[in-house]
């Protein structure tokens, strides 16, 4: 579905990815590691047209989409919950939802967005209450609903667990795999190694913009370099990986 081909990105001078290779296979949970400056929100910032690569190439759905706007990318099914949610804070939550389908000139809109609602109750609650009030977890729910609401094929999930508690990660966590069932694929890049690897069918591992480590997450879990690096509890930065 989705190929990064000998991906390079820069910040100005400064390299941030250094020619990665990633394939994210339909209808899967594909998840990215690594800490803090590894490279993922770049490399997702890149996937999703916020950021244009220097070398490399970005196939969708077989065709060449390297430096494509985000709007186009959007239109062609690419959809980015970004790091931070990024909600209009001074908007209602229906309005949030009706912003994530702008674009389209179907006449399901409507429907789409009570059918959204019904995934998320706590939405369909709090429609006219300004999305700024809400709680963390609601904010991530808000954001993802809103990108949904695009239709897209490829969902990007830039860590939605940042910042909320343990019972609402939970909850992200079983949306992000009723996502998949219902058809649509994901890419998740997660500093929550154990949760992601649950649920993914194939990760990859970054460090300082290359890709060090991929596999099948199943294998991946129980590797003794992920392990010690990502979920053991050797150090108080690996420990914030699996809380």
């Amino acid at each position: 579905m989705l190929n990064l081909s000998n991906v390079e990105t820069y910040y100005g001078q400064i390299q941030a990815l250094k020619g990665i290779n990633l394939e994210v296979q339909e209808g899967k949970i594909i998840t990215l590691l690594g800490a803090n400056g590894a490279g993922k929100s770049t490399t997702m910032k890149t996937i999703a047209g916020l950021l244009k690569p220097k070398n490399g190439s970005v196939e969708f759905l077989g065709e060449n989409v390297t430096g494509l706007r985000p709007d186009q990318l959007l239109r062609k099914g690419i959809a980015l919950v970004p790091e931070g949610r990024a909600i209009l804070s001074s908007m209602t939550v229906l309005e949030n939802l009706e912003m994530g389908a702008y674009h389209r000139k179907d006449h399901a809109v409507k429907a789409d967005i009570e059918n959204v609602m019904q995934r998320f109750p706590i939405l369909h609650e709090r429609q006219t209450q300004m999305a700024g009030t809400l709680s963390g977890g609601q904010q991530q729910m808000l954001a993802i609903a809103r990108a949904l609401l695009s239709k897209p094929k490829l969902l990007l999930l830039d860590e939605p667990s940042m910042g909320l508690a343990p019972l609402i990660v939970a909850e992200i966590f079983k949306i992000i795999k009723e996502i998949k069932d219902a058809g649509t694929t994901v890419l998740l890049v997660e500093q929550n190694a154990k949760q992601a690897l649950k649920i993914a069918d194939y990760g990859y591992v970054m460090e300082t913009g290359n890709i060090i480590i991929d596999g099948k997450a199943s294998d991946l879990i129980v590797d003794p370099r992920i392990v010690e690096a990502y979920l053991g509890r050797k150090s108080t930065s690996e420990q914030a990986l699996v809380k």
